[in-house]
C-alpha cells in the first residue's frame, strides 16, 4: 500500500497510513505529511481541474473513519436550470483544504472548500466544517462552532 501511495500522491510522508477502504480523487494534488493516519471510509476529493484546489495534510494528523474532504462544489446560481445542467463553478486554488500539524478530525466529519484546520485543533465527530478553525481549539456541530480552547 505504501509503494502505491508514494507513486500516486503529490507527497506521501514516512510513517503515514492510508488504510484500506479510504479513497482519493486527484491524488497528484494531495500532500500527506509524516505520521498521518487516514482511516477507512475517508474520502479526499481534490479538484481534478486545472487551477482547482488541492489538499495539504501536515504531519502527525489523525483522521477518523468516514471523514470527507471536498475542494469543489456544484454551481446553482441559475434558478431557471436544474443544478445537474449547471456544471461546476470556476476552479479556484483558494478552495484548497489545509490540515495543520497535530490536528485531529473526528469520524464522519465533512470539511468543505477553502477550510484550514489549525495546529493541534480538534474537529468533533459528525461536524460539518464550513469555516477555518483556529489552532488549539475544539469545534463541533453542523455547522461546526467553537466549543473550547485545547488546554
Amino acid at each position: 500500500m505504501r509503494k502505491l501511495c508514494v507513486q500516486k500522491f503529490k507527497y506521501f510522508g514516512e510513517g503515514s497510513e492510508f488504510r484500506p477502504g479510504s479513497y482519493a480523487e486527484a491524488c497528484s494534488k494531495i500532500e500527506i505529511g509524516n505520521n498521518v493516519v487516514i482511516r477507512p471510509g475517508t474520502f479526499l476529493f481534490a479538484d481534478p481541474t486545472e487551477g482547482g484546489g488541492g489538499i495539504l495534510i501536515e504531519e502527525k494528523v489523525l483522521i477518523g473513519s468516514g471523514v470527507h474532504f471536498y475542494t469543489n462544489n456544484h454551481a446553482f446560481s441559475d434558478v431557471t436550470k436544474p443544478i445537474f445542467d449547471q456544471d461546476y463553478p470556476e476552479p479556484k486554488l483558494a478552495n484548497s483544504i489545509i490540515l495543520r500539524c497535530g490536528c485531529w478530525i473526528g469520524a464522519c466529519a465533512i470539511i468543505l472548500p477553502g477550510v484550514e484546520i489549525g495546529e493541534n485543533a480538534v474537529v468533533g465527530a459528525g461536524s460539518v466544517v464550513t469555516k477555518s478553525v483556529p489552532a488549539r481549539t475544539v469545534v463541533a456541530g453542523n455547522p461546526a462552532k467553537f466549543i473550547r480552547h485545547v488546554s
